[in-house]
């Protein structure tokens, strides 16, 4: 055992190093594993490790700081880091600190091993190199390893922008059209085309394509195709058609370096790459890229171009599928929130109207107060829901013409709180939710669910409240007619700094006299 060149796995996840620790006991190693950065350290002061994988976010102490710490104690142990984020910031922080290599998450046991094998290698040689090769050669193997390092930089760069990219991408067509500029970027194809294979059909469907300028190398990005799949001519496309529908039954990436004319494609295409686009391992769609015959250029695609263009059909089917999933949990959230309300309506019309009109008010102020485009989202959808709660008050009291008895009171003084718990039941619009809780409180703390004051409101809370407050005086209740204009203003001015938020007054006059708010006539 003592022989055995031994490893140190550190992750918070007891499964993986369960597994890890299994599989390379039975690869003839000794294994060591750790659940924290600072057990591991442990290890390092009293073991000779050979190697170390580690994770990057870990409790207690993350992976980077162990990296440094390990260093600290023996720069001769190669460590290898394994994250299922990869950012610059990471790397470059990292590789400063002696990392030796990076490995992205999902990796496998067989690729762990082959980087293991590597690094082990290259760390042996690095120590006889230091050890006992003149001052040329050891300066020699430096560069090496330093190009090898920026190498890696640049490899996890292009990742990184390709991530990017898509996480700004909020449509399923955006989508289809970035994956194949992206492609032609990075890959320096002639050609990219993206395609749909649908069931029952013989042929793929093309949806997007780009195609490069080859003398300037300039990018023509292109728009949606939408046609099955066409090449210059009318045997190219077939031949074409039925290479790419009998290769992607495999499931697997295909990659033709130099096109022979051999192995079925076009003899006008000079090289070729071909990726699934899969959701839960079902092939939806293809991505091709390839060059061209052309004597003056002898570019050929490689593995690594290859690597490229898989991981970009993987995140872009991913962004697909996590659409897709936004798209139908939006179209279901909004069909319950549209039942509570038309529920409602069908109690008391006045509530509906009442809540377009306080969120017309709202938004008006909150843009002359600045607010962003995104708070005036929130606060428009907000304001629509702000009384919804009134669904869970019982008729006798909701629309009771006279005046409430305190007890009843207490009981509409309920609805901000059941408003605020339905729309928390229905996930996803905690701001909204905050501020249909907080629309009766008042600046002074002396309103109603939690006594909240000043700035301890949400700003858009304070808006709702005054806009709410102004609409209810202007119109007809059940329990008495609409209130002098006059009337109200001095109300509002009254109130501010009690009952409002004096900003919100004053924008309120503001708009007021310069005529962008009415008294409304009902």
């Amino acid at each position: 055992m003592d022989n055995k060149q031994k490893i140190l796995f550190v992750d918070d996840e007891e499964s993986i190093l369960e597994i890890a620790s299994e599989y390379f006991c039975s690869r003839g190693y000794q294994v060591i594993t750790a659940k924290t950065g600072l057990e591991a350290l442990k290890f390092i002061k009293t073991d000779k490790i050979d190697c170390c994988f580690t994770d990057i976010n870990m409790p207690e102490m993350s992976g980077l700081e162990l990296v440094r710490q390990i260093k600290l104690i023996d720069n001769t142990i190669p460590v290898i880091v394994i994250t299922g984020y990869p950012s610059m910031d990471n790397v470059i922080h990292t590789l400063k600190n002696g990392v030796v290599d990076f490995l992205i998450k999902p990796v496998n046991l067989k690729q762990m091993e082959i980087c293991l094998r590597r690094v082990l290698r290259e760390q042996r040689i690095f120590i006889e190199n230091m050890l006992l090769k003149k001052e040329v050669k050891k300066k020699a193997q430096l560069e090496k390893i330093n190009n090898e390092l920026l190498s890696k930089v640049d490899e996890l760069n292009i990742l990184n922008k390709i991530m990017i990219d898509f996480n700004s991408i909020n449509s399923s067509h955006d989508v289809f059209k970035r994956i194949v500029e992206i492609a032609l970027e990075v890959t320096k194809a002639d050609k990219s085309v993206s395609y749909i294979i649908a069931e029952g059909q013989d042929r793929p469907f093309e949806i997007t394509a780009s195609v490069s300028d080859h003398k300037n190398r300039h990018i023509k990005k292109s728009e949606n195709i939408s046609g099955f799949c066409v090449g210059s001519n009318a045997d190219e496309n077939e031949a074409l058609s039925l290479f790419i529908m009998e290769n992607v039954a495999d499931k697997l990436p295909l990659i033709i370096s130099k096109n022979n004319g051999d192995c079925g494609l076009p003899v006008d295409i000079h090289s070729f790459m071909m990726v699934p686009m899969k959701i839960k391992d079902n092939v939806f769609g293809v991505l091709v890229a390839y060059k061209n015959k052309d004597e003056k250029d002898e570019f050929y695609f490689n593995e690594k171009d290859l690597y490229y263009l898989s991981f970009m059909a993987q995140t872009a089917s991913y962004t697909l599928e996590n659409l897709a999933l936004y798209e139908n949990i939006y179209e279901n959230l909004f069909s319950t929130i549209y039942a509570f309300v038309k529920a409602l309506e069908a109690r008391d019309l006045y509530t509906q109207q009442h809540s377009e009109r306080v969120a017309a008010l709202s938004v008006v102020i909150a843009k002359e107060m600045g607010c962003s485009q995104d708070d005036i989202y929130v606060l428009e959808c907000a304001a629509r829901l702000h009384d919804i709660g009134k669904i869970g008050i019982r008729d006798d009291i909701l629309l009771k013409p006279g005046k409430l008895t305190d007890k009843e009171f207490k009981i509409i003084m309920e609805h901000p709180n059941i408003g605020a718990n339905i729309v928390g039941q229905l996930g996803l619009w905690n701001k909204e939710r905050q501020i249909i809780k907080s629309h009766h409180e008042r600046y002074d703390g002396t309103g109603y669910p939690d006594g909240l004051k000043q700035e301890d409101i949400p700003l858009l809370a304070r808006i709702l409240s005054l806009a709410d407050a102004y609409d209810s005086m202007v119109s007809d209740r059940a329990y008495r007619k609409k209130m002098e204009e006059s009337d109200v203003l001095k109300i509002l001015k009254e109130g501010s700094g009690t009952h409002f938020d004096p900003k919100v007054v004053d924008i309120f006059f503001k708009l007021y006299n310069e005529g962008k708010i009415l008294f409304k006539q009902n």
